[in-house]
């Protein structure tokens, strides 16, 4: 109970000093018009954004049924062409990897069976008969 009172006290001093500041009206951005210099942008941002009037007809002119120009199907076809080849290459340079691998798999799997069996020929070998390699029946 006795920490309550002077935060209390505390709490309502600030409130009191932040309501008879006028260092700012809220937050956000003030509807003030006198900072200009602000509101406009420079460089790239100009290139951005536009005007709200130009937006509003913009978008009043473009609405969902409207017909696209001519440049505009163009354009949209000429990006659709170039993701599609940008695509085929990735498909193909993958493909073409797979099948390096694939090969290079199949010899280093060939060359460890065929070491094997001459292992095992060896191992086995009796030394009393021909070798493999003259014991077969060539067809």
């Amino acid at each position: 109970m006795s920490w309550t009172h002077p935060a209390l006290l505390a709490l309502l001093a600030v409130l009191v000093a932040l309501t008879l500041s006028n260092g700012a009206n809220s937050a956000a951005v003030s509807d003030d018009k006198t900072d200009v210099k602000a509101n406009v942008p420079q460089g790239v941002m100009k290139k951005i954004f536009m005007p709200e009037s130009d937006a509003f007809t913009f978008f009043r002119r473009r609405s969902r049924r409207a017909v696209k120009s001519q440049d505009e199907l163009n354009a949209e076809q000429r990006l659709r062409l170039s993701a599609d080849e940008r695509r085929r290459e990735y498909n193909e340079n993958q493909r073409s990897k797979f099948e390096n691998y694939a090969e290079e798999e199949g010899d280093e799997q060939d060359e460890r069976t065929r070491e094997s069996t001459e292992q095992w020929r060896e191992f086995h070998y009796d030394g009393l008969h021909p070798s493999y390699e003259y014991n077969r029946h060539v067809v």
